[in-house]
């Protein structure tokens, strides 16, 4: 998280926060970053009366980055090996039981047991105790990390794929301004954190891309997200 005198920021996975952490950290001269992926029960008391803003993507997109990004590592996380039977298992079997984690949870207390006990400075920082919440809670994975990492209060969140528009629309509403160079950044720079991999639908046979809709409903209805958009 980045904390400022007016607002904080929370960095959801694979949805633009590496950017956003660097954009604040080089123009906003108050800002300080705070842990890693942590959630927003975790901001320090001195700003826990600040306004929060973050990030959100497309579901359907989200997968297919967080499959590609592992699948090209050398050693993934542990959540990509015990979902995708250790590398086994291609995008389809890989996400479809990340999807059911919060269901039938057949992978969950293998990959609860699999994941640090408690937070860290780097990587995925989901405690294994923190992922086991998801238990009987029809969510996708992607949904239970949006509810996480933001909480049950209102949060001010931008579109990953409108981020260079709504950033600063969202930090005039809490009374912050950036500077003519940090727009000029905001809109020119390019990506950070990307991984190459084709039009996120070609990953999604029927099946697949309709459990996503299901399972991630909340973010997909509350960001006005569809399959293709």
């Amino acid at each position: 998280m980045i904390a400022t005198s007016r607002f904080v920021f929370l960095h959801l996975h694979k949805s633009g926060g590496t950017f956003v952490n660097q954009w604040l950290l080089r123009f906003f001269p108050d800002a300080r970053q705070i842990g890693y992926h942590l959630p927003r029960r975790l901001i320090p008391p001195q700003f826990a009366d600040l306004p929060v803003l973050g990030l959100v993507r497309n579901p359907w997109s989200y997968y297919v980055s967080w499959y590609a990004f592992q699948a090209g590592m050398t050693r993934p996380n542990a959540l990509f090996l015990t979902l995708s039977d250790g590398g086994r298992l291609g995008f389809e079997g890989t996400i479809a039981n990340m999807l059911e984690l919060g269901s039938n949870g057949s992978h969950l207390d293998r990959l609860v047991a699999a994941l640090p006990p408690s937070y860290g400075k780097s990587g995925l920082n989901l405690p294994g105790p923190e992922l086991s919440a998801i238990a009987g809670t029809g969510l996708g994975f992607y949904s239970f990390l949006y509810r996480y990492m933001y909480g049950a209060a209102a949060a001010r969140i931008a579109r990953m794929e409108h981020m260079r528009d709504e950033l600063p629309r969202l930090l005039g509403e809490v009374g912050e301004t950036a500077g003519e160079q940090a727009l000029s950044y905001l809109r020119a720079a390019p990506a950070t954190n990307t991984t190459a991999h084709r039009p996120y639908q070609d990953y999604y046979p029927d099946a697949l891309r309709d459990l996503v809709a299901e399972r991630d409903s909340a973010v997909i209805e509350r960001h006005g997200y569809h399959f293709g958009g």
